[in-house]
């Protein structure tokens, strides 16, 4: 029972104890304790702050890249735009001037063909003509052995020519 009813020297003593403590604890803990709290205050409120910049410059740079990515995406359909167009261009060219080279070689074909025919026919005629001239040739000398014959062929024919 002595703890639930002290003495007063022993809450003098205690009384005194406590202030020598708390004065103590004043004078040279509770300034380095309050100067390490507001340093951890200001610490951590730079550090919120700069984690506000931080997002405020990550939220800047994701639009950005968003932006970016949008503008490459235009660049690669007008890249691929230009490709295409380029790629039907030249198979137009290609086209044409196979086209082109086609009728050329069809038109030199024609040509080379109408050329061995007109050869084969003249070379024709001329063998044609040769054989008349020898088969009239004969004819006539068979027939004009006699000479009224001869002058009566020539009669004809001189007629025949005036008649022409």
């Amino acid at each position: 029972m002595q703890l639930l009813q002290p003495a007063l020297g022993l809450i003098v003593w205690t009384l005194l104890a406590f202030l020598v403590v708390f004065y103590l604890l004043k004078k040279f803990a509770w300034p380095a304790i309050i100067n390490g709290l507001s340093e951890r205050e200001k610490t951590i409120a730079d550090a919120l702050s700069s984690a506000e910049k931080i997002k405020a410059e990550m939220t800047l740079m994701k639009s950005e890249n968003e932006a970016l990515l949008v503008q490459a995406r235009e660049e690669r359909a007008s890249m691929l735009k230009d490709a295409k167009n380029t790629s039907d261009k030249m198979i137009a060219e290609a086209k044409e001037r196979a086209k082109t080279e086609y009728d050329k070689i069809l038109a030199d074909a024609q040509s080379a063909i109408n050329q061995q025919k007109n050869a084969v026919l003249t070379d024709l005629k001329n063998q044609v003509g040769a054989l008349v001239i020898e088969v009239a040739e004969k004819v006539l000398r068979q027939e004009l052995n006699d000479k009224t014959k001869q002058e009566n062929y020539i009669r004809q024919l001189s007629e025949e020519v005036k008649l022409n």
